[in-house]
């Protein structure tokens, strides 16, 4: 690990700690240091946290995410659930962190019965409206089990390299409620499949879930297919504090570099138990992507203008 990610991880360290305590009950938020935290996530917008509620263990619930994220200035979060509809959860979570947008969305594995319109359009009738975003299935999608080298049961998208009907009927919700598209844990393929049926329906928000990363792991030339059609492209950062963080941040760096950062939206993809909470590790990830040359000005295109025209806040 390089000094500057590891000192990161250091400061943050005590901070996580504390959040584990008191995760879900308002206390041990964390503060992030150093002298581009504040600039860097007044106005920015995180697309991927992940909290409690959930069957697995989080390092903070949603409302304390949302507290969090209002405190340092944040703009928007979006609440994420792999198997739990989360737009109910931003309603309450606006209600604690007033000032800050806070969205929620569906995530189309088998709890919410699959590719299934009815749990879009249930979604888009939850008190306030702040479901935002479908995910294409995640853990249970088929691509998923495929890389897992499971016998899980899994949800299917496509078959014979034509979408299914029901994933068409999805993307018409999307297009009617103009929703965002998330390609979730499919395969790269299935994602070009998504888009360009998105494109065709007339879907206006789309996004390549993690983007390059696993399990999609999306070439350069089929990132590039993606932005065509319409999508931007998604970096999670995740936790950068292992050995592997440095490499993960050079590659990102030279991908982003030939995608071109007005098509990348940068993300967390935090709240994991025992990793930074969603804002601190958020600020980690702008910081190391400035020590790979990437000035203010691109940093906030990726975190701040492009997800908030993802989101429809411009």
């Amino acid at each position: 690990m390089k000094v500057g990610l590891l000192v990161a991880f250091i400061v943050l360290t005590v901070g996580v700690a504390a959040a584990q305590r008191g995760a879900g009950a308002g206390g041990g938020i964390p503060q992030a240091t150093g002298p581009n935290v504040a600039r860097d996530l007044r106005g920015a917008i995180d697309i991927h946290v992940h909290s409690a509620p959930d069957n697995v263990a989080r390092s903070i619930d949603g409302l304390d995410a949302a507290k969090q994220a209002q405190q340092k200035g944040m703009r928007a979060i979006v609440l994420k659930n792999h198997f739990d509809p989360t737009a109910g959860l931003a309603f309450l979570a606006r209600k604690t962190a007033p000032g800050i947008e806070i969205f929620g969305g569906v995530d189309l594995n088998l709890p919410v019965g699959g590719m299934n319109p009815n749990a879009v359009e249930h979604m888009t009738q939850v008190d306030g409206h702040w479901g935002r975003m479908v995910w294409m299935s995640t853990f249970d999608a088929e691509n998923q089990i495929r890389v897992n080298k499971s016998n899980a049961p899994f949800v299917r998208v496509s078959q014979n390299g034509q979408l299914l009907p029901e994933t068409k009927a999805v993307i018409a919700v999307i297009a009617k409620h103009n929703l965002v598209l998330a390609s979730g844990h499919t395969s790269a393929q299935e994602a070009l499949l998504l888009f360009e049926e998105g494109k065709r329906q007339g879907v206006q928000r789309m996004v390549a879930t993690h983007g390059m990363g696993p399990p999609t792991s999306l070439t350069v030339d089929q990132a590039k297919q993606a932005i065509a059609l319409g999508a931007f492209v998604e970096f999670c950062s995740g936790t950068l504090a292992n050995a592997g963080a440095q490499e993960k941040i050079d590659r990102f760096a030279g991908w982003i570099r030939q995608l071109g950062v007005e098509h990348v939206i940068l993300s967390s993809d935090l709240g994991q138990a025992g990793n930074p909470l969603p804002a601190d590790g958020f600020a980690t990830y702008l910081e190391a992507l400035r020590k790979k040359g990437f000035s203010d000005q691109e940093l906030d295109r990726m975190a701040k203008q492009n997800p908030a025209t993802l989101l429809g806040l411009q």
